[in-house]
Order: C-alpha cells, then structure tokens, then sequence
C-alpha cells in the first residue's frame, strides 16, 4: 500500500509554514525514493501544532506537530511512515486532548478528508443530508431544521428554521440562497476553515436550503482577503457541478440548484446581510433600511435566505441524523455545537467545537491554557471588535446566547480575544469607536457622527480633560448609538466600550492616578 501523508494546504497553517514542510518532505520522499501520496488537508484547527502533518498507518493515522523543514530527515530517519516516534510525535489525532474534548459535528471532516474529493468526502458520510433531504417536502425539511433548533451562527442567532419557513412561504418567480462568508470580526477564522478543508459541506447545506425554499441559485459571499478560500470553493463548485450534486437535476432528482462565488472588496458592514445584498447586486455596500425582510426581497428584489456559513454547514448533519439528534446537544435555545474560535494572547489557539453550555472560565483556563505570556488573563472579548470585553468575574458565563445577552455581551460568530493584564482598556474603548468611525457605510447618524465623536471624547479622557465629564459624555454617546443606528455596525459598538468602562474602571482614571493605583 502506498503510504499517504496528510499535509494542511489551508491558509492558517501555510502562515505557519506547511508549505515548506511540504516541499522538504516532498524532496526528502524524492532522495530516497519512495513512492507516496501527499494530501494537502485542511487544518483539523489546533493552530498551535501546526504544521501538524499525519500519516496513515495500519493502526489509523499518527500526527507530528509542530513540524519544521528541519525536522523532516529524522522524521524519515525515525521511521515516521509507519508512526515512528520522533520529538514531534504527537499519536492519534484523535487521542489529542485539544481535539479529545471536542463535540465535532459541523466539523468531523475538517483536516481528515481531502478537501476536493467528492470520493473521499462520500466516505465520511458526505452528501447523506441531502439524498435524505431529496425523500422529504420542501415543508418537511423546513421542519426538521426548525425543530433541531439551529440558530444562526453568524451574530444575531436567529432561528434558521422561521427564516427559511418564510421565503418558502414568500411568492416568487426566483429565490435565491446567499451565503454570508464575509468573516471579517477579530479572532475568527471558522468559515476559513470549512471553506478550505470541508468546503463539500457547505455546498451541501447550501443545496439542501435552495430544495427546501425553492431556490435555484446560490451565491457564496467571500472576501478578498480570502484568496485560498475562494480558489478552494471555486474548485469545489467546479467538482460538485461535473458529479450532478449541482445544476438542472440534484442528484437526478427534479430539483434544480447551482451556485457561484463572489469576491467582495473587504468592507467590514458588508458583513451585515442587506449591505452585503447591495455589495452582490454591483452597488456601494450601505445597509438597507427594514422592512422588507430579506426573506421577501432580498437579492434582485426576490425572497432571499441569507445564512452564515456554518449556519449552513451544519444542516447536512442534522438531514443526515435527524433534528432530535442536533437538539439533544446545547442548552436552554441554544442547541446543537458552536465552533468556538480561541485566539489573541493565549497558549493554545484553535477552533474548539463544543455543545453550548461550557462554561467561558472553562474555554479560556482548561482549553485555552491561559495566557501565552503567562501572565493574568484580565479581559477576554467575545463576538468580535464589536463584542463586550469580560473580566475574570464573569467567567462562570455559560457559553449559551440568552446568558451571554443577560451580561450585556453577545456571542456573535464566537471568536474568543484574550487579553493578559498588561492591556489598557482605555486605548480598548477607544479602539472600538475608531473601528466603527472607519467602516461606517455613513447611511446614519449615530453610528457616522457618534463613532467620531466617540474617538474624539475618549482622547480628551486620555488627556486627562474633564474626564467624568466626558465619561458622562461617551455613555451618552453609546445609549444614542445602541438604539439609534440602523445596524449592529453602530448598535454593537457600545458592547466594547462601555463594558470596558463598566468592569475596568482604574483604566479611565487620569494618568497621575491610574499609575499612583498601580
């Protein structure tokens, strides 16, 4: 049997050198010659073993992590091709603590599959969402996604299921299935990820949603700074397209459904769903007033779902083994698993796919590691620049949407920040109001002229001006921004900062005093 070595190929672990891992074992196979297949895999998204490469042996695969070009000739030398040990041997991926803990539905084939083969993709149950999805009524598959209790996984969690009932239920001439792959919050790289390693799964999800509403067209919506993406997707298509799971005829069955991919410039609020419309209709991406819905005249003016991508890539798994078995995971309304993206000052970086309810103590401490510095963790900001900045006290938060909301914070795609005690939360606060200053489409007041003036108000609080005045003053400012802007861009940014100013008070003192405390 010709050995096969699993080498990442997506774009976290090239930043991390998986390329030239690849090419020095590709030469080393070369120099001694031995035949082998090379994989290129996706990341299974423990970054901080990356390039973490595998072999399959006859005893299952074995990993090798991190592994450096300089490590390949004893990996050889140590018989690495048949699970030798070696320094960098790290056993059964699966037996792995980071990945030994995880629930991994959503994404059981990311770094296990090659990720453009529908072959090997079928092996692990690929494509079994959507021949059962084929058995059922357009109703019925409605209804299985409504009662496992999906949310949607990009921000605001709304049911999946209602969304997708209503642009059924909506009269239209053409609908269409937009996929929201604009993954542009802080810590976040789960859509990089699936897009990369497991981009079948989305195609499939994204099919299964054009059968149960009536659409006939998909657009997958990607940013530039996703090249790998968009090349791996477009290749995805172009495979899924030649095998019959898209176009006139799903799998021979009367369903139509085709898809493509759209690059967009890189806009921040394109990531909000209607800005995000006029983006893929050729227009400048503003944020469009509501009603209507989306659901009634979304793209082109036709009945539109717009998902996330793990929205959508966790549908074939429900179709495949049933809406009480996605349910019978999570808690309170928050079911099924959330890939939980850990990232900033942290020892173990990496998605962790976990049932709702951990604890963000257990996240941050048992799974995180703590600090890379070592140092006290003094804040960790959850859902994105736009997501309220927890302290150590708050850490007993169940990671759950309704229990994040009652602590004034939001999960939103769940990219986790963390923060060690040397970082100010003035400069934070500040941080958040420039952000929205910056990628405001301008189509409102409150959040255009408030995050200006936000900025402005914080300096003269660094300079030590009137600073309970002008504390007053941003508090103000943010009350007007929460109720008044016309999307989450201006709504959310007073998560950050006024969180900041609510558990982090010493950091708003003048400077003389602020020093004097430490």
């Amino acid at each position: 049997m010709i050995p096969r070595i699993y080498i990442p190929g997506d774009s976290g672990a090239l930043a991390l050198g998986a390329e030239k891992v690849a090419k020095a074992i590709a030469g080393e196979l070369a120099e001694r010659g031995i035949e082998a297949k090379i994989v290129r895999n996706g990341s299974r998204g423990a970054y901080f073993l990356e390039p973490m490469v595998e072999v399959a042996t006859a005893n299952g695969r074995v990993a090798y992590g991190p592994v450096k070009p300089s490590d390949v000739k004893s990996l050889f030398d140590g018989g690495f091709l048949t699970g030798g040990h070696h320094k960098r041997w790290l056993g059964s991926p699966d037996k792995i603590p980071f990945f030994a803990k995880q629930t991994r539905l959503t994404f059981a084939r990311c770094g296990v599959t090659d990720p453009l083969s529908l072959e090997s993709y079928k092996k692990h149950g690929g494509l079994n969402g959507l021949t059962n999805a084929l058995a059922l009524t357009p109703a019925d598959i409605v209804a299985q996604v409504t009662e496992s209790g999906l949310r949607g996984r990009g921000g605001a969690g709304f049911p999946t299921g209602i969304k997708w009932k209503t642009v059924l239920d909506t009269a239209g001439d053409r609908k269409y299935i937009v996929c929201n792959a604009d993954e542009g919050d802080s810590g976040t790289f789960a859509d990089r990820m699936i897009m990369e390693g497991d981009p079948f799964v989305l195609i499939e999800g994204m099919t299964i949603a054009g059968i149960a509403t009536g659409a006939t067209k998909g657009f997958v919506y990607v940013r530039s700074e996703y090249p790998h993406a968009v090349a791996v997707m477009n290749k995805a298509v172009e495979v899924a397209r030649k095998a019959g799971v898209l176009g006139a005829s799903v799998l021979d069955s009367p369903y139509a459904f085709d898809m493509e991919i759209r690059v967009g410039a890189g806009a921040y609020v394109c990531g909000e769903e209607t800005a995000l419309l006029d983006s893929l209709e050729g227009k400048r991406g503003m944020v469009r007033a509501k009603p209507p819905l989306p659901a009634h005249k979304g793209l082109f003016g036709k009945p539109t779902v717009i998902n996330n991508v793990i929205s959508l890539a966790s549908v074939p798994v429900i179709m495949d083994k049933g809406a009480a078995f996605y349910k019978d995971f999570g808690m309170g309304r928050s079911r099924g698993t959330i890939p939980i993206q850990i990232a900033g000052n942290v020892k173990y970086a990496g998605l962790f796919e976990a049932a709702f309810g951990m604890t963000l103590g257990e996240i941050i401490d048992d799974i995180g590691g703590g600090t890379a510095t070592g140092r006290p963790v003094k804040a960790v900001q959850v859902g994105g620049p736009l997501g309220a900045y927890f302290p150590r006290a708050l850490f007993d938060t169940p990671f759950d949407y309704e229990a994040f909301a009652a602590k004034d914070g939001l999960i939103g795609h769940a990219g986790i920040v963390v923060f060690d005690d040397t970082a100010d939360m003035l400069k934070q606060a500040r941080f958040a109001m420039e952000f929205c200053a910056i990628e405001s489409c301008g189509k409102c007041t409150p959040c255009r002229i408030g995050s200006t003036r936000g900025v402005e108000t914080i300096d003269r609080i660094v300079a030590g001006i009137e600073p309970e005045k002008n504390l007053a003053l941003v508090t103000d400012l943010c009350n007007t921004m929460k109720f008044g802007s016309l999307c989450a861009l201006g709504g959310f940014t007073p998560y950050p900062v006024m969180s900041s100013i609510t558990h982090f008070p010493d950091d708003f003192k003048p400077a003389p005093v602020r020093v004097a405390a430490e």
